[in-house]
């Protein structure tokens, strides 16, 4: 699932200051591994491999709504994360278990540890380590006895790991300085902005600033430290229809710093747009379930080709039983025009000229980011992988990814969308309303701006996915465009990628947070303007509750009376 990321957490002050140098995390933690691999790895049944992950974030949110300060808080947290296996890596006791939901490898944990006291965080490796060998001995010996008892595999035999090459890396840590003063002035007037807007139940404006800092070590020899500063700008509202309808507003910003996010001139005009867009979203006409032709803008087709095409080519995928494993037996076929292909790279830091969130140097297994074809032509190349071996794809490429607390599996970076021979965006519109003459259809969709989606992809399940748009816009064959409320974008993965005819040069970017088996992890799409010959929408889901019965509090000064917290739907 792909979503829009409203607060997620952020920085303090001055993220520098620590009270242990951050190369002694890595000593420590490099000692109690040799340690650790001394003892265990001379034990009965030895462990072949052990790293340690610990995962500071530090982090300060301030949030207004409508015009008044509701929050600033900070948080300071690390967690350890323990991979140990034992077996070799032909076998481990990760390898799935038969019958057990999610194969039975998932691993949860919220060991917080200190970095400023060796001793403690010491003993937190000490105790954490103990525990994993324990449980993987014992799973070790009942997939042993799994494996001789369960069919063969369709995809037949693979390694649980693959050896990889040991990393050596040291970032400098962030200094996250933020003039606390100045920003909530910022909120405060983007917020108030909505005060006095009617029908408007909910504004709030929130600025998240957060330092990452990771060091990792594992038994192949990686020692790395990396360190990722994030800043957002998200400003969120809504407003109801007559009928209940619920009908929401986002703008979110992403940077690498503050100082990286758009200027204020820039942020006010989107919010002063965004009251103009809850206006006319409560007058706008409820859509009708529709199939025919659309047109999708940068921002929606990231997260289209996210949810349809790159959760599909996550490596785990194509291994797992349980997963439908849409495009496993695809490589080498042409899946989309050729004009069109699709590549993951989270070594690319920026695109039209905004930050990227799925940036980053090492995956969560110690493996070097790199650039990974998926499409090219339109011919499917390739997988995203893990550190998991599937057949034909025995090595990483550096998307073993997760967030604190649970196991690594392949995952998406920054999706690149890349068109040979674009079109102007006038010429696809027209291209459109061709279709619609042919088909004799009165109008066709624009869906301008999105909030999300999400798409299943397991065995007894529909295969099915949901984009979520905010802003969609009929086009009729005279040129005229309508806004329209209450749709869903659904479809079938390979029917509706079946269906992508051209893209223009209007490039649009999405910045998220995506939630899969490994949890929360930053993505970005970036994706062209493209047209689809057809399209299945729905009408939403609508709340049943009306409109308020009492009218809104006055407003005194362009600050409302009654505050509402961010998120609130009343």
């Amino acid at each position: 699932m792909l979503l829009n990321a409203a607060c997620g957490a952020l920085a303090a002050a001055t993220f520098a200051q620590q009270s242990v140098a951050s190369g002694d995390v890595l000593d420590v933690m490099q000692g109690e591994l040799d340690r650790s691999m001394a003892v265990l790895g001379s034990e009965p049944v030895p462990v072949y491999y052990l790293s340690y992950e610990v995962t500071e974030e530090r982090s300060e949110v301030l949030a207004a709504s409508f015009g008044a300060m509701i929050a600033r808080q900070t948080s300071d947290r690390r967690i350890l994360d323990v991979d140990l296996r034992v077996g070799s890596y032909d076998l481990d006791n990760t390898h799935p278990l038969r019958q057990a939901r999610f194969g039975g490898g998932r691993r949860s944990s919220r060991v917080q540890v200190s970095v400023s006291d060796p001793d403690s965080l010491r003993a937190a490796i000490w105790l954490e380590t103990d525990r994993n060998y324990k449980n993987a001995t014992e799973r070790l010996t009942r997939i042993k006895t799994d494996v001789e008892v369960t069919v063969r595999e369709e995809q037949g035999h693979v390694a649980d790991f693959s050896a990889e090459p040991p990393e050596q890396a040291s970032e400098s840590l962030a200094d996250m300085g933020l003039d606390g003063g100045e920003w909530e002035r910022r909120l405060k007037e983007y917020s108030g902005a909505f005060a006095d807007a009617p029908g408007v139940y909910s504004a709030s404006a929130s600025l998240s600033v957060a330092s990452v800092t990771r060091w990792y070590v594992n038994s192949e020899g990686a020692r790395i430290r990396t360190v990722e500063p994030r800043a957002r700008l998200f400003v969120s509202s809504q407003t109801k229809a007559e009928d209940g309808m619920e009908l929401p507003r986002f703008e979110s910003f992403f940077a690498f710093s503050p100082e990286g996010l758009p200027g204020h001139d820039d942020v006010l005009a989107a919010v002063q747009s965004m009251v103009g867009d809850l206006r006319a979203l409560r007058e706008a006409p409820m859509a009708e379930p529709y199939t025919g032709p659309a047109i999708l803008s940068g921002r929606a087709s990231g997260v289209f080709f996210h949810e349809i095409l790159g959760h599909r080519v996550e490596g785990h995928r194509q291994r797992s039983e349980q997963d439908a494993q849409t495009f496993k037996k695809m490589l080498g076929d042409q899946v989309l025009p050729e004009a069109f292909s699709v590549v993951f790279d989270p070594t690319v830091s920026r695109a039209a000229s905004t930050d990227l969130a799925g940036t980053y140097r090492f995956d969560n297994q110690g493996v070097r980011a790199r650039r990974v074809p998926v499409i090219e032509s339109g011919v499917l190349k390739g997988f995203l992988m893990s550190r998991t071996p599937i057949e034909g794809f025995d090595r990483s490429n550096g998307h073993g990814r997760k967030q604190p607390g649970l196991a690594p599996v392949s995952r998406q970076s920054n999706l690149l969308v890349e068109v040979s021979d674009p079109a102007g965006s006038d010429e696809l519109k027209a291209r459109m309303i061709g279709m619609l003459r042919e088909e004799g259809k009165p109008y066709g969709l624009y869906f301008d701006d999105i909030r999300g989606g999400f798409t299943t992809t397991r065995r007894g399940t529909p295969n099915a996915f949901n984009v979520m748009p905010v802003m969609v816009y009929r086009v009729y064959v005279d040129g005229r465009q309508e806004l329209v409320r209450g749709v869903d974008l659904i479809g079938t993965p390979l029917t509706t990628f079946s269906k992508v005819a051209a893209a223009s040069d209007q490039i649009g970017v999405f910045n998220g947070i995506c939630g899969a088996e490994s949890g929360g992890v930053p993505v970005s799409a970036v994706a062209p303007e493209i047209l689809i010959s057809q399209v299945e929408v729905q009408k939403q889901q609508k709340s049943q509750d009306p409109i308020p019965v009492l009218p809104a509090p006055p407003v005194a000064g362009g600050i409302a009376v009654v505050q509402v917290a961010p998120g609130d739907s009343r």
